[in-house]
């Protein structure tokens, strides 16, 4: 989920943090991550399935590779997850051009694709990631994707790709990964960004998802676990200044319907349609539940926009 944002005064006037200590909830540079229920006290009794999540939008899990992977590999080993829920992998689909793609796997038809994958997999054959399986969920193009990392003591009774349940269609853009386990579902989620012209037609496309995923949360029969990047900072407390992102404007356009207006991921119907599908849906914001008190000093992003830094704290949406 994104928590908040900082006006950028001039070009070059934001300086990337160093890195934390491995217990902070920051993995490495360019990401964002969270941890959701240890579930292991006194003996730590064996764990039937998984109890301890991580989630990271890494904004190209090769790069993260190449730049960045000792500094996430500590951390991922110092957490020790169950699970690791990773947003815009931004690997392309197998498939040949013109070919159908298989959203499945990973491209490897090309000189340069099966170079890009081995550098990746030989990174998720090292320790600590060797001990997890990984389903992946990807767009035609180095564009969004998602990938689902379980410890392969903990298997899935199944695992989807689209909030529909089916196993074998995936969302576009590989937005969507499902495994269900015997007492819940761990959703992973790469949210549509709602944009900033009605025009371009993102308005409609984040209603559509919007809607789409309360009746994915209407229609579970188990607890939800949900991850990933939501796009979106549900109250003021997760922002830095309110008021200059509300009426945030790109190029001085005004979307007809005001609430609309404002920066992407905190217009209020952005909103008011999450706080419907966490009420409706009887879900708590894990993080806020912990923290609830402003942090602006949590949390940091690789990434600016027209109007201001974005911050990310992932964490998970829980079913109460």
């Amino acid at each position: 989920m994104k928590r908040f944002f900082k006006p950028v005064e001039k070009e070059g006037s934001f300086k990337k943090p160093a890195l934390s200590a491995p217990s902070s909830s920051a993995p490495a540079d360019g990401g964002s991550a969270g941890a959701a229920g240890e579930g292991e006290a006194g003996g730590k009794p064996e764990k039937k399935e998984p109890l301890k999540f991580l989630t990271w939008n890494a904004n190209s899990l090769l790069l993260r590779v190449k730049n960045n992977w000792p500094e996430f590999s500590k951390f991922v080993q110092f957490l020790d997850p169950d699970a690791i829920c990773i947003q815009e992998v931004r690997m392309p689909a197998a498939g040949s051009k013109g070919a159908p793609k298989n959203p499945g796997e990973l491209k490897d038809d090309t000189s340069s694709s099966r170079g890009e994958k081995q550098v990746l997999m030989r990174a998720l054959s090292s320790p600590p990631f060797k001990t997890y399986q990984v389903w992946w969920s990807l767009s035609d193009s180095k564009y969004g994707g998602t990938a689902l990392f379980v410890k392969k003591q903990f298997q899935p009774k199944k695992v989807s790709f689209s909030l529909n349940r089916t196993a074998s269609k995936h969302e576009p853009d590989g937005r969507v990964i499902i495994a269900e386990f015997e007492s819940y579902f761990l959703l992973n989620t790469y949210v549509p960004n709602n944009g900033w012209k009605d025009d371009e037609n993102s308005f409609q496309r984040r209603r559509k998802w919007d809607q789409r995923m309360l009746d994915f949360v209407l229609q579970l029969e188990k607890p939800l676990i949900w991850c990933g990047d939501l796009n979106v900072s549900h109250e003021d407390i997760d922002v830095s200044h309110p008021d200059f992102f509300s009426n945030a404007k790109l190029n001085g356009y005004t979307p007809p319907d005001a609430r609309d207006c404002g920066q992407p991921g905190f217009t209020l119907a952005e909103r008011d349609r999450f706080s419907k599908i966490l009420s409706q849906g009887k879900l708590i914001d894990a993080y806020r539940f912990l923290h609830k008190e402003k942090d602006m000093e949590r949390g940091f992003s690789w990434s600016g926009n027209p109007i201001g830094k974005c911050f990310h704290i992932s964490g998970a949406e829980v079913a109460s």
